[in-house]
């Protein structure tokens, strides 16, 4: 699948790490690893990301993914075609002999936009971010490994370079730069911009068509992912530092059935924990969460 990113999440075997490269521009985050892939969304026991666009070299088993880091993870090996796909491809993306009969009930649910899904998981997220103070920034997240400010640098970069997959351009992972560093007081504002330019990147025509990563993956699965990390990494947060936090409408149920397609593969190589269990009446999010490898109760003692 794809590999979005490269955070590690606690509790798992520490996967292998690329040699720094050197970057220009903004500096290298202190204390995020120079991992080769983006990773991170889902999992936080010990693993690496769903989008792994940048496959790294052999590494130990791993029990968690971030959404960004879903190593070899392909359309083919997914069950039911490619994830992500709706409408007319979606029929297509299974054949023309296991294309689904008509619903008697009438048609298919169209799913949203990626963009106007991503215009409200920003909305939510947003407030989190502004509300996360300077003495809070070495703060541990439920992201293991990741403390408030690399946490924040992560999904700085993810924001960023996911703009670029929705125009179908390659991105590197390979190093994190610093950019609370570099805008100082400035950044909540600069990260609100980047939100802008991401909904808008994934608002153009053609964004959710067609397939988009070095792991060739359907440009809407690839959308799915950032607005996992956006959701996921905002609870996050958010259980760091103390902050209220809701997702936006919508969100939760795009997500989980994105982590039910892919998650099967996933556990198989690896790449996602087992589910936690729930007790009865949990919330969606709680569910998504739990579904994740996460502790929906996680409180950093």
């Amino acid at each position: 699948m794809l590999d979005i990113g490269a955070q590690r999440y606690g509790g798992g075997a520490a996967a292998e790490l690329h040699p720094r490269e050197e970057s220009g521009g903004v500096d290298d985050a202190p204390g995020v690893a120079p991992w080769s892939g983006h990773a991170e969304i889902l999992g936080a026991r010990g693993g690496r990301g769903l989008s792994r666009f940048f496959k790294p070299p052999p590494a130990p088993a791993r029990s968690v993914i971030a959404m960004t880091d879903k190593h070899d993870i392909t359309h083919e090996n997914l069950p039911n075609g490619p994830a992500g796909a709706t409408g007319p491809d979606a029929a297509a993306a299974t054949g023309p002999d296991t294309a689904a009969a008509p619903d008697p009930a009438g048609p298919a649910r169209v799913p949203p936009p990626i963009s106007a899904l991503l215009d409200s998981a920003a909305a939510a997220a947003l407030p989190v971010l502004r509300g996360v103070r300077d003495d809070q920034l070495g703060l541990p997240t439920p992201c293991a490994e990741y403390d408030v400010r690399a946490l924040l640098n992560h999904l700085f970069q993810v924001v960023v370079a996911f703009q670029e997959l929705a125009a179908k351009k390659d991105v590197d992972f390979g190093t994190t730069p610093d950019r609370l560093g570099a805008y100082g007081p400035r950044w909540p504002d600069r990260f609100a911009e980047e939100t802008a330019r991401l909904v808008a990147a994934w608002a153009a025509p053609g964004a959710e068509e067609g397939l988009t990563g070095r792991m060739r993956l359907p440009a809407r699965t690839v959308g799915a992912m950032v607005l996992l990390d956006l959701t996921v990494h905002a609870w996050d947060l958010a259980r760091a530092t103390g902050l209220p936090y809701a997702p936006a409408p919508g969100c939760v149920a795009e997500l989980r059935a994105l982590v039910a397609q892919m998650a099967p593969t996933a556990r198989r190589m690896n790449v996602f924990a087992d589910p936690l269990p729930l007790p009865p009446g949990a919330s969606g999010l709680d569910a998504l969460l739990a579904e994740t490898g996460r502790d929906p109760h996680w409180t950093g003692a």
